[in-house]
């Protein structure tokens, strides 16, 4: 079965970065795509940042954001170690929730990391 551990998280002030890691048990071009969401107080689950794995093999990788980390997240991959990372820089309160990787496999296949807590506070 297909295993997600991810790493990373934690407190950090207002403006500041940290980066979170999600290791997948296999090679991850064998997903369609990873992203990450983030599930915030009172809110629903929402799409942070996706990464299209097809696209990265066969037209250099295509990437998403939700509008408010635009030009603040950048998702990344280092395919020998079948990892998928999240650089999140400039931080602010409202990017604090839980972070969850994941890994899709098209049409009906998806898998879940076990979530990683971010909270930004001065």
């Amino acid at each position: 079965q297909v295993q997600l551990v991810q790493s990373g998280g934690g407190l950090v002030q207002p403006g500041e970065s940290l980066t979170l890691s999600c290791a997948a048990s296999e090679n991850i071009f064998n997903f369609n795509a990873m992203g990450w969401f983030r599930l915030a107080p009172g809110k629903d689950r929402d799409l942070v940042a996706d990464r299209d794995l097809v696209a990265d093999i066969n037209i250099g990788g295509r990437r998403d954001y939700a509008d408010n980390v635009r030009g603040r997240f950048v998702i990344y991959r280092d395919g020998p170690k079948n990892t998928v990372y999240l650089q999140m820089n400039n931080l602010n309160a409202e990017d604090t929730g839980v972070y969850y990787c994941n890994a899709r496999i098209d049409p009906n296949g998806i898998w879940w990391g076990q979530g990683t807590q971010v909270t930004v506070s001065s």
